[in-house]
C-alpha cells in the first residue's frame, strides 16, 4: 500500500529521530554535512534541491526523489522546472531511469495536489 505524503513525511522524520538519538556521533555529522550542502550559497537552494533530485534519479533512489522533489517544491520549485530536472536525470542515466521518472511524476502531482 502506497504512503500518502504526510505519511512519509511522517517516517522520515521519525527514523531520522531515531538515527540522530542513536548516540552513534557519525551520523550526526553526516547529516549535519548534508544539510549544510544545500542551504543558499553562491547556488540557491532551489538550485541544489533540483540538482540533488537529478542526482536521485540517476542513482535509482525513491526515498531520495521523494524527498528532494518536496524539499524542490517547498523551495519554490514550479512543475515545468522539475521536469526540466526530469529530464536532465534521464538523459544522463537513460532508460534504467524511466521506472524512477514514473515515480517522481507520480510523487510531484501528490505534493503539488497535496498543496492545494
Amino acid at each position: 500500500m502506497k504512503k500518502s505524503v504526510s505519511e512519509t513525511r511522517k517516517y522520515r522524520t521519525d527514523m531520522n529521530d531515531v538515527i540522530l538519538n542513536s548516540g552513534f556521533r557519525d551520523f550526526n555529522k553526516f547529516f549535519a554535512l548534508d544539510n549544510k550542502a544545500y542551504i543558499d550559497g553562491a547556488l540557491p537552494a532551489k538550485t541544489k534541491e533540483l540538482m540533488g533530485l537529478s542526482a536521485s534519479m540517476v542513482l535509482r533512489c525513491n526515498d531520495c526523489i521523494f524527498y528532494h522533489i518536496d524539499r524542490s517544491i517547498q523551495e519554490g520549485a514550479t512543475r515545468e522546472e522539475l521536469m526540466e530536472t526530469f529530464n536532465v536525470a534521464l538523459i544522463v542515466g537513460g532508460s534504467i531511469v524511466i521506472p524512477h521518472l514514473r515515480y517522481a511524476f507520480e510523487v510531484m502531482n501528490d505534493i503539488l495536489s497535496d498543496k492545494k
